[in-house]
């Protein structure tokens, strides 16, 4: 079965190309390269730059190769920057979602894995997150994730296209063997940022402690990544056997508030980190927990990696490897 990895050379997009290769698919890789790694590409698979905007690009590939299934991860993911300049959220995101979306379904591509987020959620009423709960994003980043949602629902309307939509709280963690883990550029996530500033005896930014928290920093949910890319080929499997359309929150049902995380941090790392206190960054909802219980139901998801102690020490062992 074949498979397209949109994003392939990103942090997921790396992961989930070897548990494919791994699992006996074969792959195509499609990468920019503007924010991805060419090195993370598992050599296996068969990689292809270009950007999924561009539809004749887009068109050579799918009328040279035959493609199963689409997993799309190739988004740009920063709160932080989608405040600060929402245009090239919305270009990049949207429009370039859209352009994938519509070239797949003319060459009868029939199984899609979209990679969306919990931030279409905005700050949650309920707490666990279920995937029926209101949807109100904070940020232009979770404004366009909601949009691409809804792009691939309008597409596959009357057609015999089946899709899954996975919401994923907080990626995190590294390979157990250390050799692939997170890399972004900037990296705006607080685990690999508090262990570089672990390793490099660097002050970290904590950015707001006036959350409506009970210890004023925001919580969130983390998901190992390769538990993230589990619940993928659950999802695949699915398609294989079962169409229609699907929304499967990707968490744990646990919330660590930023300052447990650092604490973890400090313990794995055997380091003091310095710290400084800045003003929140816009766009951050209080807390984002997700409730499983759906995928956990009807896929018989089960995190082998999730807790906080092996996410920081699979992370640490990458960054080590690195600096």
């Amino acid at each position: 079965m074949n498979i397209l990895v949109t994003g392939g050379a990103g942090y997921i997009g790396s992961f989930m190309t070897k548990v494919l290769l791994d699992n006996g698919y074969a792959v195509f890789v499609v990468d920019s390269l503007e924010r991805g790694h060419k090195n993370a590409i598992d050599k296996r698979a068969d990689f292809r730059k270009l950007n999924i905007g561009n539809t004749h690009d887009l068109e050579q590939l799918f009328l040279g190769q035959h493609i199963d299934a689409i997993i799309h991860f190739a988004a740009y993911i920063s709160v932080e920057e989608s405040t600060k300049n929402p245009e090239l959220y919305y270009q990049n995101n949207v429009l370039g979602s859209k352009a994938l979306f519509a070239t797949a379904v003319e060459h009868n591509i029939k199984m899609f894995i979209f990679s969306s987020t919990a931030a279409v959620y905005g700050n949650p009423t309920q707490v666990p997150i279920p995937e029926d709960h209101p949807k109100n994003p904070t940020s232009p980043y979770g404004k366009t994730k909601l949009q691409m949602e809804e792009i691939l629902s309008s597409l596959t309307q009357g057609r015999d296209i089946s899709f899954t939509v996975l919401r994923y709280f907080n990626a995190s963690g590294a390979s157990l063997d250390g050799s692939l883990g997170e890399n972004h550029t900037p990296e705006t996530h607080i685990i690999p940022n508090a262990i570089k500033a672990a390793l490099r005896n660097e002050s970290f930014s904590l950015f707001g402690t006036d959350y409506k928290t009970s210890d004023g920093t925001c919580v969130r949910d983390y998901i190992h990544v390769l538990d993230l890319c589990d619940a993928h080929l659950l999802a695949l499997e699915k398609l294989k056997k079962q169409k229609g359309q699907c929304y499967y929150n990707i968490g744990t049902g646990i919330g660590y508030s930023n300052l447990e995380v650092l604490k973890e941090v400090k313990r794995i790392t055997g380091t003091k980190i310095k710290m400084e206190e800045k003003n929140r960054r816009p766009g951050d909802p209080n807390v984002l927990i997700a409730d499983p219980a759906k995928i956990i139901q009807e896929l018989s998801f089960a995190p082998k990696y999730s807790d906080i102690e092996t996410i920081v020490k699979s992370a640490y062992l990458w960054h080590r490897n690195q600096a």
